[in-house]
C-alpha cells in the first residue's frame, strides 16, 4: 500500500503537452520553410535585412525538432532521449535565432514574441515531463523484478 502511494505517475497532460508542442513546433517551422521570406518581412516591421536570412534552413530544423516532440509523447517514458532531444532542440532554435534573425530583423514585438514564445517559453514544461519521465523510468527499472 505504501508503494503505490509513492508510485511516480506520469500524467495525461503531459503527454498532451508534448503533443502540443511537437504540433506547435511543427506549425511555426512549416511558416519558415514554406513562407520564409514573408515571414521575416513580416517579423521586421518594415525593416528590410541587409542580408538575406536563411529561414528555410531554420524552419527545416524546426520540423524535424517539432516532429520527434510529437513522436515522444507516444512512449515518454521509453523514449526519454527524443524529450532530450527536442529541449536540445527547442534551445539550439533559440540560438539560431538569436544570433542569426534578431541582428537582421532587430529586436521589436513580434521577434521578442517569437523567441520568448516559440521557443524559450516551451522549455519549461519540456524539462518538467523530461524530469518526469526520467523518475518513472527510474521507478519501474528498479522495481521491474518485485511483484
Amino acid at each position: 500500500m505504501d508503494q503505490a502511494a509513492n508510485f511516480p505517475k506520469f500524467p495525461m497532460h503531459f503527454r498532451g503537452l508534448l503533443l502540443l508542442a511537437g504540433m506547435y513546433t511543427i506549425a511555426w517551422s512549416a511558416f519558415y520553410t514554406y513562407f520564409g521570406d514573408t515571414v521575416v518581412k513580416w517579423m521586421a516591421m518594415g525593416v528590410m535585412p541587409v542580408e538575406p536570412v536563411l529561414s528555410s534552413y531554420f524552419g527545416i530544423f524546426g520540423l524535424v525538432i517539432g516532429l520527434v516532440l510529437f513522436f515522444a509523447a507516444f512512449y515518454p517514458v521509453s523514449w526519454v532521449w527524443l524529450i532530450l532531444i527536442g529541449i536540445s532542440g527547442k534551445l539550439i532554435a533559440a540560438i539560431w535565432f538569436t544570433l542569426g534573425f534578431a541582428p537582421e530583423l532587430g529586436w521589436n514585438k513580434r521577434s521578442v514574441f517569437h523567441l520568448v514564445f516559440n521557443e524559450l517559453l516551451w522549455l519549461i514544461p519540456l524539462t518538467l515531463i523530461f524530469l518526469r519521465s526520467l523518475q518513472v523510468k527510474k521507478y519501474l527499472k528498479q522495481h521491474e523484478n518485485e511483484g
